[in-house]
């Protein structure tokens, strides 16, 4: 599936084509949900079936009390009176017990679809490429885990029963009213007429309208996270009142289509409730007639009259469950669009194990543009030896990151291989690949825990030792020794606030206890002040020895550890020597590092 169908899910109007792709997509989901649960279901629904049946009893055993029992009892013939009344007590507890059985049952059930279908959705995008995660955004994303899945889960835990027992229940009513009362019955079918077509006109409403809503909560959830994570952005150029004013109309675009749905179910509901009054009034009306010649006795015309009664009772519920099925349904479109989304760069059906990877890259011809975009990288071809250091600087634009991504593969290229020991990268498994090549970028992230639990993630089985010969590495051991509690200071609580550029030393420590093959540094280093530049300089020049490093920065002193210059333009290479010659010369480099001398003056 394209990232074109998964934009899909947010269109309000789609066409046929669209409309009909999401919906099968959304039944092969159901359908893997359903499938591992099918005898769970099975005995759901022998319960629920037992409990209705039960149910349904009641109103016949009080027409065969009134007309059977009681004339009995008046003659002194008072067994048949006590069975009716112990048959309706024993099947109320009964009906109670197997309602309780089924809702303790059917509530476990549910939960382990929810269970499954949240794992599936942290595990699968987890394995998507980096190409769907810089299109569909992180509050997209929590969306599917949060609102949608909550609108999943109210309907499994509440609609579904409703929907499941009060059709049951519907149905054997109208069998039981059938066979006590054919007259009785015939009412009963007459007043679905009316009550089918309102029922067609309240779902072709709210099926658009719920559609709306889900869209609306997503760009709420998107907005709001998009805020918080970027608030340093939001202070520093006061954007809280705009901010404000953008989330209060989406806060009124969300009122008003849920008011809109309100407004149809206040329509559905009074009137199911008219229809059922005329019905039990019309049960009323032609069987006190009967009554009254005769042809009808009364225990008869009252069971008619409760059964007349308790058949439009689960039609309000479902109702309700008719609102939260189709606010599960558009919230199932949606998270069957993410699962249903395939890895652009996918693992090697027959993969090749590299053992022991020494570090020579290779682009083969390669060709590369970003979806349907300009091409970034035009027929480009590059040999890196093995343990050489090489510095990438050009504009921003030249394909500097590109040619970074394609290395650790989080893209593959449009044409041609990128080689690692002579091996294509598309046939390296992701942990075999992940464990040859690392990649720090500017963005420094620390995840919940410990700083030392932060570094071990390049190496999760790192002793103690490792760890802190890592810190000392880059230069951040005295600044961690230094906190309250030392390496396992909780970055996220007080006193384990760490500044950018020592997030950066950090992830750096994470890098290098990996000890990859090929450590790709883009902008690594740009977070850092001048000291602690040069710190982490000291250290990469004991670090990146016989090590293939790729260094992007646009600081110029930080790629004087390198061992060639690579300038690139345009998605060429424009120079390519080692640094002294570099700026020795004329070209391009010469220029930027006479420019960059200046600057420090």
């Amino acid at each position: 599936m394209s990232m074109q169908g998964v934009a899909n899910e947010d269109r309000i109007e789609l066409n046929k084509e669209d409309a009909l792709a999401i919906k099968l997509r959304s039944r092969r989901l159901l359908i893997s949900l359903v499938k591992p649960i099918k005898k769970r279901l099975a005995v759901s629904l022998l319960l629920v079936i037992g409990s209705q049946a039960l149910r349904v009893i009641g109103p016949g055993l009080i027409a065969l009390g009134i007309d059977w029992a009681l004339p009995q009892a008046m003659k002194e013939n008072v067994a048949p009176l006590l069975f009716t009344v112990g048959a309706f007590l024993f099947a109320a507890t009964a009906n109670g017990v197997l309602i309780a059985w089924f809702l303790l049952y059917a509530a476990k059930t549910n939960q382990g679809v929810i269970y499954d279908l949240r794992n599936r959705i942290f595990v699968h995008t987890q394995k998507l490429s980096l190409q769907f995660h810089e299109k569909y955004t992180s509050g997209r994303v929590i969306a599917r885990q949060t609102s949608d899945l909550d609108a999943i889960k109210e309907l499994l835990d509440t609609g579904g029963n409703e929907m499941v027992a009060g059709i049951l229940y519907m149905i054997f009513t109208a069998v039981a009213l059938a066979l006590l009362d054919l007259s009785s019955f015939g009412v009963i079918m007459f007043s679905l007429i009316p009550l089918f077509f309102l029922t067609r006109w309240f779902q072709k409403n709210t099926r658009l309208n719920y559609r709306k809503t889900r869209v609306a909560s997503a760009k709420l959830i998107v907005h709001f996270v998009e805020t918080m994570t970027g608030i340093r952005a939001v202070k520093a150029f006061r954007k809280e009142k705009r901010n404000q004013e953008e989330y209060s109309e989406l806060v009124e675009d969300y009122r008003f289509v849920n008011a809109r749905v309100i407004q149809l179910f206040g329509i559905y509901d009074p009137s199911l409730i008219v229809i059922g009054n005329i019905a039990t009034a019309a049960v009323l009306l032609f069987g006190g007639m009967r009554v009254i010649e005769g042809d009808l006795g009364i225990g008869v015309l009252t069971a008619a009259i409760l059964y007349a009664r308790r058949f439009f009772d689960p039609m309000e519920g479902l109702a309700m469950f008719y609102n939260a099925f189709q606010s599960a349904n558009s919230s199932l479109e949606k998270i069957s669009g993410v699962l249903e989304e395939q890895p652009t760069v996918p693992e090697p059906a027959k993969p090749v194990a590299l053992k022991n990877p020494k570090g020579k890259l290779e682009f083969d011809k390669v060709n590369f543009h970003y979806g349907q975009g300009a091409t970034i990288l035009p027929d480009f071809d590059l040999t890196i030896p093995a343990g050489q250091t090489i510095a990438l600087v050009g504009t921003t634009g030249a394909g500097k990151s590109t040619l970074a991504k394609l290395v650790a593969r989080f893209y593959d290229p449009s044409e041609g291989a990128v080689k690692l020991d002579d091996v294509d990268l598309r046939d390296l498994t992701n942990d075999n690949l992940r464990s040859a090549v690392v990649m720090v970028t500017q963005e420094a992230y620390l995840f919940s825990g410990t700083i030392g639990g932060n570094i071990s993630l390049g190496k999760p089985d790192a002793t103690e030792e490792e760890i802190i010969a890592a810190a000392k590495a880059v230069g951040v051991h005295d600044f961690i020794v230094s906190l309250p509690e030392g390496y396992d200071t909780d970055v996220n609580k007080r006193g384990g606030r760490v500044s950018a550029g020592q997030r950066q030393l950090i992830s750096f420590a994470r890098a290098f206890i990996a000890n990859p093959a090929v450590l790709i540094l883009d902008e690594a280093t740009a977070s850092l002040d001048i000291p602690s530049e040069r710190l982490v300089q000291y250290g990469l020049q004991t670090l990146l020895k016989d090590r293939t490093a790729i260094i992007i920065a646009h600081r110029l002193s930080t790629i004087s550890i390198a061992d060639r210059v690579l300038v690139m333009e345009h998605g060429k290479i424009i120079e390519d020597d080692k640094p002294a010659k570099l700026i020795a010369g004329t070209g391009k480099f010469a220029r930027m590092h006479k420019a960059w001398r200046n600057s420090l003056v």
